[in-house]
């Protein structure tokens, strides 16, 4: 591991000035992602710029009816958090579904955004990687990729998000809010992880020497009834090969509003809008469910040992969409 140098920040202001006064320094919270790559060769940050004891672990209702999360709160915290149950119930399953517990309770909330996107060639110094090393390819193309991603990847990079709780917040509208020099600023999370495209290397719109000071989920009345659902080849402590965040309103048989994020199936947390627009207006019924998954999954572009997460996604939407629609019926 290189040598680097450690500073705690007293105040979020002092932690945004320490790193833009080096351009080697890395924001340090649970370091739950940072510190693996750090042992493993993939990050070589000069200096550790310690967030975790700034005032940003709350959790506080909005005027509007939502909620606030502060950057530093642990996902243990957060999982736990009674209005987090009470209005929220798929984000405290993602966060459930995460890691495992000793982790959970290290890791924080805006250190979970910030995953790398996950593969194996990434984490091999041995490899080349695009993501790791602009210009140099993807082994993953022709290699390994069974977990790899089936929508929006490019000939650049097929490597999936890991966040379980990027996924959830995706499916909410959620809005992550940062600190600058010049002040503060936000950005939907629909906005905040950018297309792979040509770049992989560049994972999130975040200005250079932002700091994440916190999340803020709207109201959102639909969310009552809401689940998440992650399949993985373990029963704990793996990544997903397939996940799906989602929140049904039912009225008389019908589909008033329905929110849909799926997880390992591409660079960010994806958003199902075409799925949401098919199903929307329509009855509550599985031959619909599975109709508007076919919707989405028709940009799938899976590559030669990776097809079964067209299947598996599928019948993941039908499945879970099924259960909150009978239990709206009840």
């Amino acid at each position: 591991m290189k040598e680097f140098a450690y500073q705690r920040a007293e105040d979020v202001s002092g932690a945004v000035a320490l790193l833009g006064a080096d351009p080697d320094a890395r924001f340090l919270g649970g370091g739950t992602n940072l510190v693996d790559l750090m042992k493993s060769g993939v990050e070589r940050p000069g200096r550790l710029v310690d967030v975790r004891q700034l005032p940003l672990g709350a959790i506080e209702s909005t005027p509007e009816g939502g909620l606030r999360i502060g950057a530093t709160i642990t996902n243990s915290d957060l999982a736990a958090h009674p209005e987090v149950r009470r209005r929220y119930p798929l984000l405290t399953q993602a966060v459930l579904a995460g890691a495992s517990g000793q982790l959970r309770n290290m890791a924080t909330v805006g250190g979970n955004l910030l995953q790398r996107t996950r593969c194996g060639y990434f984490a091999d110094v041995t490899k080349p990687c695009n993501k790791r090393e602009p210009g140099t390819g993807c082994p993953a193309l022709g290699g390994e990729h069974h977990n790899h991603a089936i929508l929006g990847a490019s000939e650049h990079c097929v490597a999936t998000h890991p966040s379980d709780l990027g996924v959830a917040l995706t499916a909410l509208d959620a809005v992550v809010t940062y600190e600058t020099a010049d002040g503060p600023g936000e950005l939907p999370l629909a906005d905040f992880y950018l297309p792979v495209g040509d770049t992989p290397h560049r994972e999130t719109a975040l200005p250079p020497g932002a700091l994440i000071t916190g999340v803020t989920v709207p109201p959102a009345p639909v969310a009552a009834r809401s689940r998440y659902r992650k399949v993985r080849e373990r029963a704990s402590y793996a990544f997903a090969i397939g996940s799906v965040a989602a929140a049904l309103d039912v009225s008389d048989g019908v589909v008033r509003e329905v929110r849909l994020a799926f997880g390992a199936v591409a660079s960010r947390p994806w958003r199902a809008r075409a799925a949401e627009r098919a199903l929307t207006g329509a009855p509550a019924e599985a031959e619909n469910f599975a109709a508007a998954a076919d919707a989405e999954l028709a940009a799938a572009r899976p590559l030669r040992d990776n097809a079964y997460k067209v299947t598996l996604m599928r019948n993941l939407v039908v499945a879970v969409l099924t259960e909150l629609a009978e239990e709206a019926a009840r």
